[in-house]
């Protein structure tokens, strides 16, 4: 039987697989546990990919359906939340695959400036803002936006992951930071 540690924050790896076992066995308060304590970063990994709040809860109780499916399968090498990441941004491709909104790349004009994020994400408020922006970004954008700069995936995994050539997955980011700039600049605009 788990035995809560107090905080679940700062897990060690053996308290981990102490979690991820008494998941797999079944155990209902480790599992409130486990969901309790990633269920914020989760939600804001699924706000990242989906396009709105509702489809982002969805793939929020979709991620721990697959994840307390799998927990057998957790090894312990890397975190468990390094794990659970990975399932989550594996069900977000599925489900915006599933819904074909994986866009073809998008012709934009091709003398726009290359942008530089400059959000304080500590700032509620910008995060939030940076959120409601990435969420209005066309879906292919977004998506590999999300796994080049907040999943740390190469182009090369990008492509391999998402069907698409290594050249598309380069040219949807670039379209995407230009398009997240215009955004951003408007925004200031109207401070």
């Amino acid at each position: 039987m788990f035995k809560p540690v107090g905080d679940l924050r700062n897990l060690s790896p053996d308290a981990e697989i102490a979690l991820a076992k008494a998941c797999c066995a079944g155990e209902r308060e480790a599992q409130f546990r486990l969901f309790e304590q990633y269920k914020r970063t989760m939600f804001g990994i699924c706000l990242r990919f989906m396009d709105n709040r509702l489809d982002a809860e969805d793939l929020l109780q979709e991620g721990f359906v697959n994840v307390f499916k799998d927990i057998c399968k957790f090894s312990g090498k890397g975190s468990l939340e390094g794990w659970i990441r990975t399932i989550f941004t594996r069900a977000a491709i599925d489900q915006l695959k599933a819904k074909n909104k994986i866009l073809k790349t998008i012709e934009l004009q091709q003398d726009i400036e290359p942008m530089i994020l400059d959000s304080d994400l500590n700032n509620p408020n910008d995060a939030e803002e940076l959120i409601i922006m990435l969420q209005k970004l066309p879906s292919g954008f977004r998506t590999v936006l999300n796994l080049y700069v907040l999943e740390d995936m190469s182009h090369d995994q990008i492509a391999k992951e998402l069907g698409i050539a290594v050249s598309t997955s380069r040219s949807q980011l670039t379209r995407a930071k230009e398009f997240l700039k215009k955004m951003m600049l408007k925004s200031m605009l109207l401070i």
